[in-house]
């Protein structure tokens, strides 16, 4: 069973407004892609850029919530997820697992009421948070969004965090997300994109029950590491593999990390197509191609039963 842990559906209204790509993804997309390559299931959440921000900024790449198109950030984006889920295409939603995406810094008590509605009406799996793009400090989370800490606790549902190691990244350190799974022991956290195959970061999860790591968009930041790029680890800290061969990397960390590693996409920001250089290129086929290189048994662990035990779940839901 292959479950893909992170995945993005809606429009992104900076990158289509900029001109840059992937900007949208629809659920049959998506279910067309995973069915291709023998996925069974998807972790889903809204695209990350949200309408209660202001649209002419963001056309200029600039983040500002005073005069966006609505007033709670994701309120709008996480219900019509949901209701293209479980709505329009209700035989595809039953591959999915939807979390919510949520903004840690601002509008929190708004966000917090609108999210208890959301999960009156459809099933919540987990909270998504991509605080580099939005520019909201992950630390918010031990302070004024802690109030989000008590939401994931009162329903038991885990974090999925967007990670970085860029020291100009400000708001998505991979060490501050560990140090908020360290200080919240009865939370389940993951921090996406391998922390950017930082080692001091991996093995600080590898000692924690309740923090996993996923590998999204896995083949472009091979692609990085192999060019030294800032958005990786420099070498003296980064995980030793060969980054010229995507599959060897995966199948290092899961002998590494057996029980930490979770295979997942970022479709559809597999690929990442900006005004700045450099342009990454890759497809769904691709990232599943570099997971079938993982061996038996570790395959089952990284492809589904590690997403399970994050999840807090014995087996897919019916």
């Amino acid at each position: 069973m292959i479950i893909d842990c992170h995945n993005h559906l809606g429009a992104d209204l900076m990158f289509y407004l900029r001109g840059e790509y992937p900007y949208a993804q629809d659920l049959p997309t998506l279910d067309h892609h995973g069915s291709l390559n023998g996925v069974d299931a998807f972790i889903v959440f809204p695209m990350v850029l949200y309408s209660a921000l202001n649209l002419q900024r963001l056309r200029k790449g600039e983040i500002a919530l005073e005069g966006g198109l609505e007033t709670i950030p994701y309120a709008l984006e996480n219900r019509r997820m949901m209701e293209e889920i479980y709505g329009l295409f209700p035989e595809m939603g039953r591959r999915t697992l939807p979390f919510a995406m949520l903004d840690p810094f601002r509008e929190q008590a708004a966000q917090i009421a609108q999210l208890r509605k959301l999960k009156e009406e459809y099933p919540v799996y987990g909270l998504k948070i991509q605080s580099t793009m939005i520019q909201s400090p992950i630390k918010s989370l031990l302070a004024e969004g802690r109030g989000f800490l008590e939401l994931a606790r009162e329903w038991d549902v885990p974090f999925l965090i967007h990670s970085s190691i860029n020291p100009a990244d400000l708001w998505a350190q991979a060490h501050d997300i560990v140090d908020i799974a360290e200080a919240n022991p009865d939370i389940r956290f993951c921090a996406a994109h391998s922390c950017r195959f930082d080692k001091p970061a991996l093995d600080r999860i590898a000692e924690l029950p309740n923090c996993w790591y996923d590998c999204s968009a896995h083949r472009i930041h091979c692609e990085l590491a192999v060019k030294n790029s800032a958005t990786v680890a420099p070498l003296e800290r980064r995980f030793p593999s060969d980054y010229s061969d995507p599959g060897r990397v995966l199948a290092d960390m899961a002998a590494a990390y057996p029980e930490k590693l979770m295979w997942g996409s970022d479709s559809p920001f597999q690929s990442w197509v900006t005004k700045d250089p450099p342009k990454l290129w890759s497809t769904y086929r691709e990232e599943v191609e570099a997971l079938r290189a993982v061996p038996q048994p570790l395959f089952e662990k990284v492809a589904s039963a590690n997403t399970l035990a994050f999840l807090g779940l014995e087996t897919l839901p019916a």
